[in-house]
Parts: structure tokens; C-alpha cells; sequence
């Protein structure tokens, strides 16, 4: 190959190159007036995101700059969830590569910021809390989901997709698995019952109860960072980062019922609590509870380098 041959196919690699970007985005998680809130940003229907830069140290200090940037919060415990590269999870002809992490915080450590919002993530999800017994949302979606499986061309199709629909949303008398949250979101995606189905061709009109849209794959990265904290607050102690450093026992089970979407026993889950050393009394009671004064605990940091896997074991079971 002669000179200029290399020159014009260096040039095609570097114009290919530079059709790709890398972004770091992040869901930052807080409990907020008793249940899971994720911070957003334009107009709600974003995630706190930016281009990784040079100038950047890492991705973990480019993305924390990002998001304080744009909402004035500061970021505590982060940890990377998903590398998202889908060609077509953009739209255009630039291929964005997307790093994305879950950030656990409070929103009152957060400056005064007129672009952000703090939102319940079952706004966005509203299949997914249980807490009062199954939304009636999921009914619906259950006739939409048949009827859709029921439009397959070919028997095996439509026994597949009757198949994965009971899975993900405990159809049939089957069990109900909080941490499928992905499943169920791309099931949905799939049968164009969400409105960023739209967006990648499908022609069917979503449900009126399929949650709040976001741009892009948002929602879907949303999903994904559900999964993953409802799947490790069973085995890492991850829920303190949300709790206050002073809290009741009942504080803590509220908090893991929130953000699981499923009510805990009682005495198993205290019993559970209290075998694994998490917590430890302070001495202290608060009469805010409304009833009388109930101990007050704080989580044991030791247990971590004690343990280095500790783990709650939370019993999701419902009471």
C-alpha cells in the first residue's frame, strides 16, 4: 500500500472515530418523603449527564462535576452500573457510548439549583410498588400484553411472549420478583406500551398507565439501576447511605420496603437486623413516630471492615 493509500484510510478511521462519544450519566437515588426519589433535569425527563472529557481525572470525578454542575448536588457513594452502546439508542449517525453509575445520596445536601427535580421513580415505574398489593396498572397491562402476544403470527411466538410476560409480571399465580424491573421495562418496550417505543419504529400507541417517558434510553437506564439496588440491598449494606445517621427500627424497614416495592415481616426482618450486628442503639428515643418514644440506632461502620461482605439478607417477604 503506497503513502497515500494510508493516508485516505487513516482518514476514514479518524472521521469513524469521531462519530463516536463517550457520555457519563448518572442515577442518583435519595429517599424522599418516606419513598425512592431520582434526581432529574429538563423538565424531568432527563438524567444528569455530560461528555467525557481530557480534562477529566477519571469518569467517576467527571461525572460527580457534571452532576453537581447542573444541579447543585454533591455525590456521596457512587458505584459503575452499565456501559450502554446500543447503535440506535440515540438516533443520528453519531454512536454515543454511555457510562452510567448509581449514586446514593440525601437531597437536602443538595445547593439551590433551578433545574432540578427530585421525582418518585415510580412515577416512571408504576407497575413496580406493591406495597398496598398489585397496582391496578398491572391488570391493564396484563389485557394489553395478552392481546399483544395474541398478535403473533405463529403459535410458538405467541406461547413465548404469554411465557415471558407471566415471568416478569407474576402472571398466572406466579411469584412476583421485585428485581426484574429491567425485564418487565423492556418487555413493554417490546410490545410498544411505553412511549419511547415510539421513537424506534414501532407503530402501536402506548397505554395511558405505562409511567412517565424520558428522553432517549433514560428510563431504560433507570430500570437498570432499580434492579440493581433492589437486587444488592439483600446482600451489601447499601440502604444506610440513604438512611439518616440517626434512625428507628422502623425507618429502616420502610426505607427497604420503599425502595423494594414489597412489604418486609416484622420480627423476621428486626430479628435479621439485629443476629447480623448492623446496627447498634445510641441510647437516644424520638417520640416522632406518633406513638411512644422508640429507640433510636445508627449503622455499624465497623461491620464493614469486620465483614467485608456483610450483607443485610432482607426477608422481601410479604407480611
Amino acid at each position: 500500500m503506497d503513502d497515500r493509500a494510508k493516508g485516505i484510510r487513516k482518514g476514514k478511521a479518524s472521521v469513524k472515530a469521531n462519530d463516536v462519544k463517550a457520555d457519563l450519566i448518572a442515577v442518583v437515588v435519595a429517599m424522599n418523603g418516606g419513598g425512592p426519589c431520582v434526581l432529574t433535569v429538563g423538565q424531568e425527563a432527563a438524567l444528569p449527564s455530560g461528555p467525557f472529557e481530557l480534562a477529566h481525572r477519571s469518569p467517576q470525578s467527571g461525572l460527580r462535576g457534571w452532576v453537581e454542575q447542573q444541579t447543585g448536588q454533591p455525590l456521596g457513594y457512587i458505584e459503575q452500573l452499565y456501559t450502554f452502546a446500543d447503535r440506535d439508542r440515540i438516533g443520528g449517525e453519531q454512536r454515543v457510548i454511555s457510562i452510567s453509575y448509581l449514586a446514593l445520596t440525601h437531597p437536602d445536601k443538595a445547593g439551590g439549583s433551578a433545574g432540578r427535580h427530585w421525582g418518585s421513580w415510580y412515577d416512571y415505574f408504576p407497575w413496580e410498588d406493591h406495597r398496598s398489593g398489585t397496582p391496578a396498572v398491572v391488570d391493564e397491562l396484563r389485557l394489553r400484553l395478552i392481546e399483544w402476544a395474541d398478535g403473533a403470527d405463529d403459535g410458538a411466538t405467541r406461547l413465548d411472549r404469554r411465557r415471558r410476560a407471566a415471568i416478569a409480571f407474576g402472571f398466572d399465580d406466579r411469584h412476583w420478583n421485585e428485581e426484574l424491573t429491567l425485564q418487565r421495562y423492556e418487555l413493554l418496550y417490546e410490545a410498544a406500551l411505553v412511549e419511547e417505543a415510539m421513537r424506534g419504529g414501532y407503530s402501536a400507541a402506548p397505554t395511558s398507565v405505562s409511567g412517565k417517558s424520558m428522553i432517549a434510553d433514560h428510563r431504560r437506564i433507570l430500570a437498570t439501576a432499580m434492579a440493581r439496588l433492589r437486587s444488592k440491598i439483600k446482600y451489601r449494606p447499601v440502604v444506610f447511605e440513604l438512611m439518616p445517621p440517626l434512625f428507628t427500627l422502623l425507618q429502616l424497614q420502610r426505607t427497604v420496603e420503599a425502595l423494594s416495592g414489597r412489604l418486609i415481616n416484622k420480627p423476621n426482618f428486626r430479628r435479621l437486623i439485629e443476629q447480623q450486628d448492623l446496627v447498634e442503639k445510641t441510647g437516644e428515643t424520638t417520640a416522632e413516630t406518633g406513638g411512644r418514644p422508640a429507640r433510636l440506632y445508627r449503622f455499624r461502620h465497623n461491620i464493614l471492615d469486620e465483614r467485608p461482605v456483610a450483607g443485610t439478607k432482607l426477608p422481601l417477604a410479604r407480611a
